[in-house]
């Protein structure tokens, strides 16, 4: 499949003419016009960073084919959309065309003790590609693609080294860096990757760039 990289922590897989869009968020300029190309639309959560509610519904008033998954909130916020809007959790498994995606996780890490912790999922995409939205996420299965991310409120160096530890991807891809400049994105992948801590090299995708994986 090929994955595309946007700002912050927007991901985009296509696969045989079909088109995933996770978390087309407000961080990402483009996040309407994905969602508009696309044939489904993940969120982890609802955070606006995450989770352009307006791209969105824009998308689904303007394909009737487009569906869209992510916690419960989600579908509280846009409706069902006659049945194209479905919350997911931890356990559920789903199709959309070639792709098959798996969910883990419930909980959005914690930013601080005074703010409420929302829900928050992950998504393992055909068993290679795994984006944990805002939580340092262990599937418990194979990734051979973690996108990883490196700044926020709720980030730290230290859990995110022994997050890649135990993951143990064969690549990892830098997510959710709008935060850090381009030193310090570069200063992030080389502390979390095999000149530091970690043990695999932590790509940097400019926002637009594709790889195979």
């Amino acid at each position: 499949m090929q994955l595309t990289k946007y700002n912050h922590a927007t991901v985009v897989l296509e696969q045989d003419g079909t088109t995933l869009v996770i978390d087309p968020g407000a961080f990402t300029p483009e996040a309407a016009d994905l969602v508009r190309a696309a044939t489904a639309v993940l969120v982890t959560h609802e955070h606006p960073d995450h989770f352009d509610i307006d791209a969105v519904r824009a998308g689904l008033d303007a394909d009737d084919t487009l569906v869209v998954r992510g916690p419960a909130a989600i579908v509280e916020q846009l409706g069902a959309y006659d049945g194209r809007v479905v919350a997911v959790s931890a356990g559920d498994a789903f199709e959309v065309g070639p792709f098959s995606v798996q969910v883990f996780g419930e909980e959005h890490a914690v930013i601080h003790r005074d703010v409420p912790t929302i829900a928050n999922v992950g998504y393992l995409v055909d068993g290679t590609v795994f984006h944990p939205g805002d939580a340092y996420l262990v599937p418990g299965v194979p990734v051979e693609t973690l996108l990883l991310p490196t700044s926020g409120p709720w980030t730290s160096t230290a859990e995110a080294v022994d997050y890649v530890r135990e993951v143990a991807p064969e690549r990892a891809v830098q997510i959710h860096e709008a935060m850090l400049s381009e030193l310090g994105q570069q200063s992030a992948a080389r502390f979390l990757g095999p000149d530091g801590l970690g043990p695999v090299p932590i790509r940097i995708l400019p926002a637009g760039e594709s790889i195979t994986v």
